[in-house]
């Protein structure tokens, strides 16, 4: 089975839960994340790792959907699926940050997921080029996810 196909297999996200939206949604956002990074020629580990931290944790991932709810980047569905997952029962407990920040990070990674799964590949780019842009501007370091 070829790649492009296995990345094509249809998957029912209508019935998916939140949790297996997430699941979903944290691979595809950082496959993402670090083809940008080696992209603008980051290649050290170190430097992946501490350049990827403003992308990807969990506080970052709180500071980007705060950014799009002011900016009004998502659809009603988007902002539905994104609930889906924030508001999910979770069994694992959240490693270096709150509750809320570790719901409104799986949120984030369920928003992700139903985009990919529903094949919306147009807007799950314009979203992430959006993402990058926000982080790169220095927008998300009020919320401390940016390192200067």
């Amino acid at each position: 089975m070829s790649y492009n196909k296995i990345m094509r297999e249809i998957i029912d996200y209508k019935q998916l839960n939140g949790l297996d939206l997430a699941y979903l949604g944290d691979a595809v956002y950082e496959t993402f994340i670090r083809q940008h990074l080696l992209a603008q020629g980051i290649t050290k580990p170190m430097w992946l790792q501490r350049t990827a931290k403003n992308f990807v944790s969990a506080k970052a991932h709180a500071a980007i959907y705060n950014l799009m709810v002011e900016d009004e980047m998502l659809t009603a569905e988007e902002l539905e699926y994104f609930k889906r997952g924030r508001n999910a029962k979770s069994h694992t407990k959240a490693k270096n940050t709150d509750v809320v920040t570790y719901r409104i990070s799986t949120g984030f990674e369920a928003l992700m997921g139903y985009l990919h799964a529903s094949q919306q590949d147009a807007r799950l780019d314009e979203l992430v080029t959006w993402i990058i842009a926000q982080v790169e501007s220095g927008r998300t370091r009020d919320n401390g996810t940016t390192t200067k």
